[in-house]
C-alpha cells in the first residue's frame, strides 16, 4: 500500500534550490549542503534531487520537499526507492509581451503595445500522478512538470485588441498590503536526536536529525501534554474482575499528569469497595468519596478555596495526581447510586481537568451506568486470557447495544492489551513466546471493532503493590505512553 503526499510528515524542513547563475543547494534542517555542479539547470536538479533521495534512505521513509528554480516553485515527495512526486509546481510568469505585426511595424513610435490575452492553463499528468525514477540517475522530471504542448492549449485566432498600457505602470512591481506580510518563520522546528546512536552523535557535536521512532514517541509526548478546553472524562471499564483495570487507572492518570500538567484525579467508582487506594498512595486522612458526596454543598460553594478539595482526595507525590478512593466502610453496607455518581462528577470536575474513573465488574449497576453517560472515552484493559478477552467483548456488546451514546463510546473506545503475568513467572523461553503469541491474537481480534489497540510488554512493576510510573520498565513506560497518547486523541 502506497503512501499519500499528505501522510508525508514535514520534518526535517527540505528545501532544493537552483539558481540561474549555475549553482545549486539543499537546505536540510537548516543545513546548507552544496549540490555538484552541472552543465544545465536541468542537471543540477538531478544531482540536488540524487541529495534528497540519499536523505529519504536515511531516514527510511519518504520526504517531503519545497523546490525554488529560474523557471518556478513547488513541492515534492521523494521516496528512498528514488520515486518522486510531483505535489505543486506553479512556472513563473513570463514578463515578456506578445507582439502583434502592427506593434512589430511600429516599434520606433510609441510606447505602448497592444497585449493578447494569456491563455489559461492547462494541467499535465506529471502535475497529478507519481512519476517513477530510476535508481541512477535520478529522473527529475517531476521537477518541473513536462511543458504543455503548443496544440495542446486554444489560442484565438483572431484575438480581440484590449486597452492600451503604460509600459512604465505595467513594469511597476505590485505592492502588498501589510497585513499580508510577516517576518515570523511558521515552520515548526526540528530539535535534533536525542535517543540511540543519532543522540550520542548530536551530544559529541555533530547534530543529527531524530530517527522514525523518536519522532513518533515526540508525537504521542505532544498528543499526551495538549489542553482541551472543558474537563474530561475517562472510563476504565471490564466486567472481570483481574482484567488489569485499576493499574490502568493507575498509567493513564500518571502520565496524562505529567506531560499535560492538567489537574487529574483518579476516581474508583465500585459500586461498594475497590482496590485503587490499595495500590496507590495515601493521604494523612481516610476520607472516601462518600465524605465529598456529604460535603458537596460547600464544595460547590462559589466562596470555597480550590485548595480544599485535598480534604478528601490522596494525593500522589511522584506521579502527580490525586486518587478519590471507594467507601471502605468494613461493613461495606452501601452501594453508590447513581445521584451520588453525579454529585460526586459535579465536584470534581469543578476542581480537575481530567477525571479517569475506575469501575466495578457489573454493568447493570446504577453507579456503573451513570459512570458512562458522564464519559468522554472508553478505555477497556484485558489480559492476554482468553476469559478477560470475552468479558470485553461482551462489555462493548452490550454498551453497543444500548445505541446512542453508549455504542458511540464502544466503537471509539480505546482496548489495551496487557501479556499475562502466569507465564512470566515461569521465564520459560516457550511460555514467552506464547503469551506474545496470545496476546497478538486477542489483539488483532479486537482491532476492528475498536478505534485503538494496544498492546503492554509484561512488567512485575505491575504485579503487586503501590504503583509508580518511575518503577517500570523503559519499555513498559514506551508501551504506556502510546497507550495515553491514543486515549488524549479521542479528546
Amino acid at each position: 500500500m502506497g503512501t499519500t503526499p499528505t501522510e508525508v510528515v514535514a520534518f526535517p524542513n527540505i528545501r532544493a534550490i537552483v539558481g540561474d547563475n549555475g549553482t545549486a543547494e539543499v537546505i536540510v534542517a537548516g543545513n546548507s549542503r552544496v549540490v555538484p555542479a552541472g552543465d544545465s539547470v536541468q542537471e543540477l536538479r538531478s544531482n540536488a534531487l540524487a541529495l534528497i533521495v540519499g536523505e529519504a534512505q536515511t531516514l527510511q521513509r519518504p520526504v517531503r520537499v519545497r523546490i525554488e528554480d529560474p523557471e518556478g516553485h513547488g513541492e515534492l515527495i521523494v521516496h528512498p526507492d528514488n520515486r518522486i512526486e510531483s505535489v505543486s509546481y506553479e512556472p513563473r510568469q513570463s514578463r515578456r509581451r506578445a507582439e502583434t505585426p502592427e506593434t512589430t511595424a511600429k516599434a520606433v513610435a510609441p510606447a505602448t503595445i497592444e497585449t493578447v490575452p494569456a491563455p489559461e492553463r492547462v494541467a499535465t499528468p506529471a502535475e497529478s500522478a507519481p512519476v517513477s525514477a530510476p535508481a541512477a540517475p535520478v529522473d527529475a522530471r517531476p521537477w518541473p512538470p513536462a511543458p504543455v504542448a503548443a496544440d495542446a492549449v486554444p489560442v484565438p485566432a483572431t484575438p480581440e485588441p484590449q486597452p492600451a498600457a503604460d509600459v512604465t505602470e505595467e513594469a511597476a512591481p505590485t505592492r502588498r498590503g501589510l497585513k499580508e506580510t510577516s517576518f515570523l518563520v511558521s515552520a515548526p522546528v526540528l530539535e535534533p536526536a536525542t535517543q540511540g546512536w543519532r543522540g550520542t552523535l548530536t551530544r559529541l557535536g555533530l547534530r543529527m536529525d531524530p530517527s522514525e521512532e523518536e519522532l513518533t514517541e515526540r508525537e504521542d509526548i505532544r498528543t499526551v501534554s495538549q489542553h482541551w478546553p472543558g474537563p474530561r472524562t475517562i472510563a476504565v471499564v471490564n466486567r472481570k474482575g483481574g482484567a488489569n483495570k485499576t493499574p490502568t487507572v493507575v498509567m493513564l492518570s500518571a502520565i496524562l499528569a505529567r506531560y499535560s500538567g492538567a489537574a487529574t484525579v483518579a476516581w474508583d467508582n465500585n459500586e461498594s469497595q475497590g482496590t485503587l487506594g490499595w495500590r496507590t498512595e495515601k493521604g494523612s486522612h481516610d476520607r472516601s468519596v462518600l465524605d465529598l458526596i456529604d460535603a458537596s454543598t460547600e464544595l460547590l460553594s462559589p466562596s470555597t478555596n480550590a485548595a480544599e478539595i485535598a480534604k478528601f482526595v490522596h494525593h500522589q507525590t511522584a506521579d502527580k495526581f490525586d486518587v478519590l478512593r471507594s467507601d471502605e466502610n468494613e461493613e461495606g453496607d452501601h452501594e453508590v447510586t447513581a445521584e451520588e455518581v453525579d454529585i460526586a462528577h459535579q465536584v470534581l470536575t469543578r476542581y480537575y481537568r481530567l477525571v479517569v474513573m475506575d469501575s466495578g465488574n457489573t454493568a447493570r449497576a446504577a453507579n456503573w451506568r451513570r459512570m458512562i453517560d458522564h464519559t468522554n472515552q472508553l478505555v477497556v484493559p484485558v489480559t492476554a486470557i482468553e476469559d478477560r478477552a470475552e468479558a470485553a467483548r461482551l462489555t462493548l456488546q452490550t454498551l453497543e447495544s444500548r445505541g446512542g451514546h453508549d455504542a458511540e463510546l464502544a466503537r471509539n473506545a480505546v482496548v489495551i492489551v496487557s501479556e499475562s503475568t502466569d507465564a512470566k513467572r515461569s521465564m520459560s523461553g516457550e511460555a514467552l513466546k506464547r503469551a506474545k503469541d496470545e496476546a497478538r491474537r486477542i489483539a488483532d481480534g479486537f482491532a476492528p471493532f475498536v478505534r485503538t489497540v494496544v498492546r503492554i510488554p509484561y512488567d512485575p512493576a505491575l504485579v503487586n503493590g503501590p504503583i509508580r510510573y518511575e518503577a517500570l520498565q523503559p519499555a513498559t513506560k514506551r508501551a504506556w505512553l502510546a497507550a495515553a497518547a491514543a486515549v488524549a486523541a479521542g479528546f
